[in-house]
């Protein structure tokens, strides 16, 4: 039977906290990425050419990724024991507090190598707190809202991706408008990650208002009662819920990769090969941000309607084929294709980001919900999304052609649609689903 702990008034407000909490991590997580691409190559690693220099510039990107399991072990073991609400408030902290370190670091010129080493150790603690952000950020909306409309409820959080690139994206796209690129490498560049600073006091305002979620406080208090001895929770995901988090890992696969590929390499091979400037591509990224952005909520809402299966699988297949058709459009050297083919990539990727959400956390008992999300969703972030621009930037160097990027995207679709195809269909199950004598099972 469907629930609804929370009024309409609650889970709107609730989405809303949610949603701009992750749109202001994703800001600075994505910030960097862009920068990478555009800036860091230059200003960090400057004695390699510019493509050798752009990969190093892109491993210290992947880092982030390194220490997001770390973080979501962390963030989820004390989500499941104290609460989702403190934890997603000390990882705003965590994301804003290095995002504006970063916008004050010296360069290489100015200190020599120890600037790549202080930009790298930054990039851990921001990969650390987004580790622990998403599954919190999903969870407390999903435990507040009710069943009927979990896909539509929990893909809001998800919209915080696209709207942080859009955010990112624009600032930058305002810059590079409004300043020389000597202004820009000079200085410009840095405003963007100061921000940060003033986006996370507003971010803390609302977030600290939302109340903690009703499903865990329920699951909490029927531990109490039962005095039940509380386990380690990453143990007893790995003991009783390996299958779920090795269907997490696969499902995000494809969604990871694609994603990446469409948002930070593109902006390698359109300034680089393509030889166009970099507006081309931050605008492509902006506009094609927006429409992600309107679309997530739609796809979530459809899977509450069709399933969550058939709308991932969807997306899976489509974003094979469209892997192969993206660069072919990109090779056009024009802009309004370039950002046709952009828009459409990520139309088609929301088809798997919007359930994806829901999807995961009905996947996992509420008592080690924040853990199994978060280790299953990070861990995938070192296989896909780590390493995406890497190895998208070394299969362009090493083969001369973007045929060996698409079909690097065609081979994680592949693992997605195994992963999805052989889980359990969760749209509409109740989030209040733990049994006594499973939690004692998982105690022992």
């Amino acid at each position: 039977m469907a629930s609804n702990p929370s009024g309409r008034g609650s889970i709107a407000r609730v989405v809303g906290a949610s949603l701009i909490g992750t749109t202001i991590e994703w800001y600075d997580f994505f910030l960097y990425g862009s920068a990478a691409a555009l800036v860091f190559n230059h200003l960090f690693f400057p004695d390699a050419d510019p493509l050798t220099g752009t990969l190093l510039a892109f491993t210290t990107y992947a880092i982030g990724f390194l220490a997001r399991p770390l973080g979501g072990l962390v963030f989820g073991h004390f989500g499941d024991r104290v609460g989702r609400k403190k934890l997603l408030v000390l990882s705003l902290l965590l994301m804003g507090g290095s995002t504006c370190a970063m916008g004050l670091l010296p360069t290489y010129a100015a200190v020599g190598v120890a600037a790549p080493l202080l930009l790298t150790l930054l990039r851990l603690v921001q990969g650390f707190a987004l580790g622990g952000e998403w599954g919190g950020a999903v969870l407390i909306v999903s435990e507040h809202g009710d069943d009927r409309r979990r896909g539509l409820w929990a893909s809001w959080p998800q919209c915080g991706a696209p709207g942080g690139n859009l955010l990112a994206t624009a600032v930058l796209a305002v810059l590079a408008a409004t300043q020389s690129d000597e202004a820009f490498m000079a200085w410009g560049w840095r405003i963007p990650f100061l921000l940060s600073g003033v986006l996370v006091v507003i971010g803390l305002w609302i977030r600290l208002a939302v109340t903690e979620s009703p499903v865990f406080l329920d699951a909490q208090a029927k531990a109490e009662q039962r005095e039940e001895t509380r386990s380690v929770p990453v143990v007893a995901v790995f003991r009783t819920h390996w299958r779920q988090v090795l269907v997490t890992i696969g499902s995000r696969m494809a969604e990871n990769v694609s994603y990446y590929v469409l948002t930070a390499f593109i902006l390698v091979y359109v300034t680089g090969p393509l030889g166009l400037p970099k507006s081309v591509g931050l605008n492509a990224v902006l506009i094609g941000s927006a429409v992600h952005f309107v679309t997530i909520p739609l796809w979530g809402a459809l899977s509450d309607r069709l399933g969550r299966k058939p709308v991932y699988l969807f997306g899976t297949v489509a974003m094979a084929a469209w892997g192969f058709a993206f660069f072919a459009l990109l090779d056009s050297r024009s802009a309004v294709v370039i950002t046709a083919a952009t828009t459409v990539g990520l139309l088609l990727h929301g088809a798997m980001y919007g359930p994806q959400a829901a999807f995961f956390a009905e996947q996992f008992p509420t008592r080690v919900r924040y853990t199994g999300l978060s280790v299953g969703g990070q861990l995938s972030s070192i296989a896909a999304g780590a390493v995406a621009p890497i190895i998208a930037v070394a299969l362009l160097q090493g083969f001369g052609s973007t045929i060996a990027v698409s079909g690097y995207v065609l081979a994680m679709c592949a693992i997605t649609l195994v992963a999805v195809a052989l889980a359990k269909e969760t749209a509409g199950s109740s989030l209040h689903d733990e049994a006594p004598e499973e939690q004692v099972a998982v105690t022992r």
